[in-house]
Parts: structure tokens; C-alpha cells; sequence
């Protein structure tokens, strides 16, 4: 599977959610809100981008970023306090074959 890796994130968060429906996966994403034309807001500062759950396969909270893109301080603190609980990713466009690949099985 491939998409360039100069993919928006945009472009790249429908792959994965893409993914995520192929193989059973059920998957949230908190969608921020316009709180005055052009400000947008969301609830839970830096939490991952998507939470995908699977009964057999786990539970995984994933932040997708483009190629560029940098993590923010709170994105990081939130994968950290979350990986001791279940798996955490930092996925780019670049991973998309290793993101397949996850959600094609279950985890080791």
C-alpha cells in the first residue's frame, strides 16, 4: 500500500481509517470545533488523533502526523502516560505498510 510521503495528514488520517473499517477495527476521532470563524478547539489538549479498538486485535492510540509534521509537547506526554496501558503509535505516511500490516493482525 502506498501513498506519498508528502501526503496531508488529512489525506493520510482517511487511509488509516480506511484501514481501520477493512479489517474490523472500530475507530474514534474527536473532531474539533469552530468556537469563532477560522478558531477551532478541541477538548482533551494534545490527546492522539485516533483511538482504534478491536476485541481479538487490542486497543491502539495512534497520532498521525505528515511527514514534517512535529508531535507537540503535550502529543508526546499523552502517548507516554497511555503506553504502559495499551500500544502507541506515532504514524506517518511513510508507516502505511507497517499500518496495514497491524491491523491486518493480531498483536504478538
Amino acid at each position: 500500500m502506498s501513498l506519498e510521503n508528502n501526503a496531508s495528514e488529512k489525506l493520510f488520517e482517511s487511509k488509516v481509517k480506511q484501514l481501520c473499517v477493512m479489517n474490523g477495527w472500530h475507530y474514534f476521532h474527536a473532531t474539533p470545533h469552530q468556537v469563532r470563524p477560522g478558531v477551532f478547539r478541541s477538548d482533551g489538549k494534545g490527546f492522539p488523533d485516533l483511538t482504534i479498538s478491536h476485541p481479538e486485535r487490542g486497543l491502539l492510540f495512534c497520532e498521525l502526523k505528515s511527514a514534517v509534521g512535529k508531535p507537540s509537547k503535550e502529543q508526546l506526554e499523552w502517548l507516554r502516560a497511555l503506553a504502559p496501558w495499551a500500544e502507541v503509535y506515532l504514524w506517518r505516511p511513510s508507516d502505511l505498510d507497517f499500518i496495514a500490516e497491524r491491523l491486518g493482525r493480531a498483536p504478538k
